[in-house]
C-alpha cells in the first residue's frame, strides 16, 4: 500500500488557492484513477484504489496546512507504511509556475506543511514539488493563501492531467521516468520530420533507398547493387553495336 498525500486547507475558503494546489493534484489522481468515493478518516479524507499495479490511498488532512503530519502519521500507523511509501504533493514557492520535480527526503525549505508532516515520520518521504512561483518575500503569505487567476488555468489544468496520468511512474519509485513521463504527457512530441522520415523508410518500397539522413533517393539515379552489376555488359554491348554497324555502313 501507498500512501499519496495532498497538502492543503480544509474547506471552500481555500479551495482555490494556491497553497491548496497539492489537494487539486491529488483530485484528479482519484478522479482519473477511479478511487473510491471520499470518506472522512485519519483526520482527513481518504479514498482507495489502483494505480498501474500498485494498492494506494489518497489523503487530504483536514487538520490545517501546519498540522498536516498528524493526519499522514494516523494513516502510515493504520496501515504500516513506511515513510519511503510516502508521496507528498505540495505548492513550492521556488519553482515557476508549471514546474514539477520530485525528490526523496531532503529538507523542508519553510514549509509548514512539509515540516509537521517530518515531525511526525521523519525525512524520508517523497516530495512532488508543484511550483506556483514566488512573488517576493513581502507578498508570500497573500499569494499562497490568494486564488489562482483565471489566466493560470492555462498551465494548471494540463500539469494536473500529467501528473496524474504520470503516477504509475512515481510509485514504481523512478523520478527520472515519472519526470520524463510528465513532460511527454504535458508536451507530447509534434510529428515531425525525423518520425516522419523514420516511418517512410520502414515503408518504402525495396527498390527505393534512404540514405543516413532518411533523404529518400530515386531508383532511377542512384541505382541499387542488383542494378548496377549487368550495366558494363549493357555499355560494352551497345559500344560493339555501333562498330559492327559502323563497319556495314562503309
Amino acid at each position: 500500500m501507498y500512501l499519496l498525500v495532498g497538502l492543503g486547507n480544509p474547506g471552500p475558503k481555500y479551495a482555490a488557492n494556491r497553497h491548496n494546489i497539492g489537494f487539486m493534484a491529488i483530485d484528479e489522481i482519484a478522479r482519473q484513477h477511479n478511487f473510491s468515493p471520499w470518506r472522512r478518516k485519519f483526520q482527513g479524507e481518504v479514498c482507495e484504489g489502483q494505480i498501474g499495479r500498485h494498492k494506494a490511498l489518497l489523503l487530504k488532512p483536514s487538520t490545517y496546512m501546519n498540522e498536516s503530519g498528524r493526519a499522514v502519521a494516523e494513516a502510515c500507523r493504520f496501515y504500516k507504511i513506511a515513510p519511503k511509501d510516502v508521496f507528498v504533493y505540495h505548492d513550492e514557492l521556488d519553482l515557476a509556475p508549471g514546474k514539477v520535480k520530485a525528490k526523496l527526503g531532503g529538507g523542508v525549505a519553510g514549509h509548514n506543511g512539509l515540516r509537521s508532516t517530518s515531525a511526525h515520520i521523519g525525512n524520508e518521504f517523497y516530495r512532488v514539488r508543484l511550483g506556483i512561483g514566488h512573488p517576493g518575500r513581502e507578498r508570500v503569505t497573500q499569494w499562497v493563501l490568494g486564488d489562482f487567476a483565471k489566466v493560470d488555468r492555462e498551465w494548471l489544468e494540463p500539469e494536473m492531467d500529467a501528473i496524474a496520468k504520470a503516477a504509475p511512474s512515481l510509485l514504481e519509485g523512478d523520478l527520472g521516468r515519472f519526470m520524463s513521463d510528465y513532460s511527454q504527457i504535458l508536451s507530447p512530441p509534434a510529428n515531425g520530420h525525423k518520425k516522419t522520415k523514420s516511418a517512410d523508410k520502414r515503408d518504402r518500397p525495396p527498390e527505393t533507398g534512404s540514405d543516413a539522413a532518411g533523404t529518400t533517393k530515386q531508383t532511377k539515379a542512384q541505382p541499387g547493387p542488383a542494378a548496377q552489376e549487368p550495366a558494363p555488359k549493357n555499355a560494352m554491348a551497345e559500344a560493339l553495336l555501333r562498330l559492327v554497324t559502323s563497319k556495314k555502313d562503309k
